[in-house]
């Protein structure tokens, strides 16, 4: 099996196990400091909403356009060197994540405030050289992207491969659990300083992954059969110039545009409307929890249904998962969820990421699916190495979009003199919502018309061939 080794566990070859652990590892690594990116560039390095968000939308965006690319080099080198080279640039970034701000400190470009609240740059230059950090970070996460999943491919056979990919996305989860639990003890026992600190633990998580691919995964195999750089760039093109792909591509766009809100605009939302003592972190748990919960009830109701039906509806779920979410902000009084009371803040949002779960799980498993239906026959796989372009493009537009709408509807609390004025500058903060509603209505109706359009040209195609054949 093209040199994986042939020890089996439970079925599976020694090197699925390293790889899927040190998925885990990874994963743990990235949701912990990813979930409060923007908190960290905004409270920690001083930088606006705007402008913090432009930063986390473009590294999210680089982790979905470059793994196609850093796969074909992966294919070259090999796969032990691309996992080597990948786990020591996310242990050198969230290392200097962590680094920066002190160094900052010593040299007086920082100042502490009380209560552990980090006060940002005096010097507003000198935190754009977080830039070349952020790259750093989203080069090494690209390899990891593009090699596990190879890795799980090549160690399974036929007969193992559904079950080997259920196990790799299980160790997806509970390593994305896992980190974004422990962001919340973090900033409870440390406040701003633990968002700091939080880099360490991510870069302690990779730094293990390194040395477990070092001592473990010997497998050094490259593939020479692999696709040059000038091939992918050439069906990149295909994909860019396909209008029926492309079309598809910016109407899903919208829906993963109000997903990445999750971690574009909830954390700072949830924070500045419901208090510090809220816990972000743990509300965007749900998410993974309701997906795991309910995908394969709804791949089972869905089974008779096309692909294109199952994601209209989960389409249309997502509207209403953003109005709920939006609602907190016009109730009064704790929500009584039952086992416990909550700020009506916390408890809607939690509500309304629930519903954006569900959605979730009518749309991604059929995504794929369909995408590959819309290729030329023939070049499926090809074309499903850019399938993600949609997370690119979600990524800029979705985080770009929260910080224009965070700055004008619910601005940071401590930009203001008095929490009089600022709570009469947050009065509409839900109006947020009511934007991200609107873009995912226009979504789903247009991935009707799309479905529409696309049957009639289908069958005038189809026609046309049987018109040619007699």
């Amino acid at each position: 099996m093209n040199n994986i080794s042939s020890r089996m566990t439970l079925g599976f070859p020694k090197i699925f196990w390293i790889a899927n652990s040190v998925e885990l590892l990874e994963r743990a690594a990235y949701y912990g400091v990813f979930i409060v990116i923007t908190l960290y560039l905004s409270r920690i390095l001083g930088f606006s909403d705007v402008e913090a968000a432009w930063l986390a939308g473009s590294f999210s965006a680089g982790l979905y356009f470059l793994p196609t690319f850093t796969g074909a080099l992966a294919d070259k080198i090999g796969f032990r060197k691309a996992l080597l080279l990948a786990f020591g640039l996310l242990s050198i970034g969230y290392a200097s994540l962590a680094i920066f701000p002190a160094l900052l400190e010593s040299q007086g470009l920082v100042e502490y405030g009380r209560e552990a609240e980090y006060h940002g740059l005096l010097e507003a230059d000198i935190r754009w050289a977080i830039i070349p950090i952020l790259i750093v970070l989203m080069i090494g996460g690209s390899f990891i992207k593009a090699v596990i999943t190879a890795t799980v491919a090549k160690s399974t056979s036929a007969a193992t491969r559904a079950k080997g990919f259920s196990i790799f996305y299980m160790m997806v989860n509970i390593g994305a659990f896992s980190g974004k639990t422990v962001v919340k003890p973090l900033r409870e026992s440390m406040g701003d300083l633990g968002l700091i600190n939080l880099n360490y633990f991510a870069a302690s998580m990779t730094l293990i992954a390194f040395f477990s691919i070092f001592i473990f995964f010997k497998n050094a195999e490259s593939n020479s059969d692999g696709k040059s750089m000038g091939e992918i760039w050439t069906a990149l093109m295909k994909v860019l110039t396909n209008g029926r792909l492309i079309t598809l591509i910016l109407i899903i766009t919208g829906f993963w545009m109000v997903q990445h809100q999750l971690y574009a605009t909830m954390p700072k939302y949830v924070l500045r409307m419901a208090g510090e003592g809220a816990s972000p972190s743990w509300y965007a748990n749900v998410n993974p929890l309701i997906v795991f919960l309910s995908v394969g009830f709804v791949t089972s109701l869905m089974s008779k249904r096309s692909a294109l039906f199952s994601m209209t509806v989960g389409m249309f779920i997502m509207p209403l998962s953003a109005l709920l979410m939006a609602s907190g902000n016009m109730l009064d009084g704790n929500v009584d969820l039952g086992f416990i009371k909550m700020h009506p803040i916390a408890a809607m949002m939690i509500i309304g990421i629930v519903f954006q779960g569900l959605a979730e799980s009518f749309i991604s498993p059929r995504f794929l699916e369909y995408f590959s239906l819309q290729a030329p026959k023939g070049e499926e796989g090809l074309y499903l190495g850019f399938s993600h372009l949609h997370s690119f493009l979600s990524s800029l537009l979705g985080f770009g979009l929260s910080g224009y709408l965070l700055e004008a509807y619910c601005p940071d609390p401590r930009t203001f003199e008095s929490h009089d004025a600022w709570q009469a500058a947050s009065s509409n903060a839900h109006y947020i919502w009511y934007v991200f509603a609107g873009i995912a209505t226009v979504s789903a109706i247009s991935l009707i018309i799309y479905g529409i359009v696309i049957k009639r040209l289908d069958a005038k195609t189809q026609e046309s061939a049987a018109l040619a054949a007699t």
